[in-house]
């Protein structure tokens, strides 16, 4: 595994955990982990540092299901629709989880949560439109790491379920 050195170890160790992986188009049992200057945080700073399209980020946001967290992994350039996300858990309340709740779920920072190796075993939603790539890219535990994967491979090592969560554009007739 290539691993860079500024990867977060726990990450490191849920991703060797899941035996031989491979980047699309790399060698078997090689996942490609980047790690760059500069905090890619942001899907659109993270987009223009791999060179990917915003589509082709993931992003791994916390949310709390009547007070329960539970984690939505959203294509880049898209927005998490609370309301789906409700009907899809059964649950009365979905918000965003604040920092501290965020920390305490996963054992990650906002800006470096990746989709698994969190402290917390919660439920994962995966929007359906991740699997539109071929290669998704992901945060590997810290602002300034991200990490390659298929992203049918991805969702099942996240252990989450497809769904449709995304927030359609309003209609402009």
């Amino acid at each position: 595994m290539n691993q860079a050195p500024s990867a977060h170890p726990r990450f490191v160790a849920a991703l060797s955990a899941l035996g031989p992986l491979a980047s699309p188009g790399g060698p078997p049992g090689e996942v490609e982990i980047r790690a760059f200057p500069e905090a890619t945080r942001t899907a659109a700073q993270a987009a223009r540092a791999i060179g990917c399209e915003l589509s082709q980020i993931v992003k791994s946001l916390v949310f709390a299901a009547d007070g329960e967290p539970v984690l939505v992994l959203m294509d880049g350039a898209s927005r998490v629709d609370v309301r789906l996300v409700q009907a899809e858990l059964g649950v009365r309340s979905v918000q965003r989880a604040d920092a501290g709740l965020v920390r305490e779920a996963t054992g990650y920072a906002i800006g470096g949560v990746p989709p698994f190796g969190h402290v917390t075993d919660m439920r994962v939603l995966a929007d359906r439109r991740l699997l539109d790539h071929e290669v998704v890219w992901a945060a590997a535990g810290t602002p300034h790491t991200v990490f390659a994967l298929a992203p049918d491979a991805l969702i099942a090592h996240a252990r989450g379920s497809v769904v449709d969560v995304r927030e359609q554009p309003a209609d402009v007739s």
